[in-house]
């Protein structure tokens, strides 16, 4: 079984989109998607630099878009057709935070304009939140994972985001965070982030409100590929509990921890990450020995990801 993994806030890099304009009509596609979006996605995705992409709002629908231009190119059956039940039968999908949005257009939930104008929402509405009390986020290397997350839950703080692999974020608030630091939990090290504030946290419930009023216009379909769900790993079959968790996902930890066992679980074999790729395949390398792993960053990538899908494909 492959595995297509779409990264998050985070995995961004000045230019990456560039490379994907040469290939006809996605230029075309960016325009549309930014009049829903209200921003200019080719821009944000060529010519920006760090510190505007950086910006919450604009980075979780840009990396939507980058995860839907290259799955268009990668998944057989393309992010606007229905998969056959070869493919649904070789193909599990899931994405990091803002990435499970793109995971979940993929698999059909939702429409391409429809999760980028979600995209877009969430990008707005989680920035507006973390305006209103200074809060962040740090990643804590290494340690015990029980005795990390008790340390943090004991600090005052949310375990944000359970990455396996060694790698555990807290969230809250900066006096909070900076007194956690200068005790760390054994064994372990705590790196700040530069995130806007604390994701996945209840800091975060105005934008849940607002995400679930955005929600209540939309009409999902099922997936039609399996799809992981960042609160528990599990795959979701019903649409409507796909978007309940979408909203939800933005107060709650992110579980890539039980993510990756479940692909673990599966005998997942390959796995491709969509632009820009990187982040996730490192997880997947400590967490999944022997996966074969492809990075989709360019459409020069597209070939050993098609070579991939297609010796998986033989193998089911």
């Amino acid at each position: 079984m492959l595995a297509v993994l779409a990264p998050g806030q985070g995995s961004q890099k000045p230019g990456f989109l560039a490379p994907w304009l040469d290939l006809p009509g996605t230029e075309a596609r960016l325009r549309q998607w930014s009049e829903l979006a209200g921003l200019d996605l080719v821009h944000l995705g060529t010519a920006a630099d760090a510190d505007e992409i950086k910006d919450t709002a604009k980075t979780q629908p840009l990396l939507v878009s980058a995860a839907l231009i290259a799955g268009a190119h990668l998944l057989p059956a393309g992010a606007d057709a229905t998969p056959t039940s070869a493919d649904a039968a070789s193909i599990v999908l899931a994405g990091h935070s803002i990435g499970e949005v793109a995971a979940a257009a993929l698999a059909g939930v939702l429409t391409p304009e429809v999760a980028i104008t979600f995209a877009a929402a969430r990008g707005r509405e989680m920035a507006a939140a973390c305006a209103l009390e200074p809060t962040g986020m740090s990643a804590v290397l290494g340690g015990d994972p029980d005795e990390v997350v008790a340390a943090i839950d004991a600090a005052g703080l949310y375990p944000a985001n359970r990455n396996g692999a060694g790698q555990i974020v807290a969230a809250g608030s900066l006096p909070a965070l900076a007194a956690f630091a200068e005790q760390p939990p054994a064994k372990a090290r705590v790196i700040a982030l530069q995130v806007a504030g604390a994701f996945h946290t209840p800091y975060m419930a105005p934008a849940e409100k607002a995400l679930a009023a955005v929600a209540g216009g939309i009409t999902p379909a099922d997936p039609a590929l399996p799809l992981l769900s960042n609160a528990d790993g599990t795959a979701v079959t019903d649409g409507a509990t796909v978007l309940a968790r979408l909203v939800a996902q933005v107060t709650a930890p992110v579980r890539w921890d039980l993510c990756l066992g479940t692909l673990k679980g599966l005998g997942v074999t390959g796995i491709i990450e969509l632009p820009p790729a990187g982040t996730l395949a490192g997880l997947a390398k400590r967490e999944l020995k022997g996966v074969e792993i492809v990075t989709l960053n360019t459409p020069d990538d597209l070939k050993a990801a098609h070579d991939l899908l297609a010796r998986i494909g033989e193998d089911q």
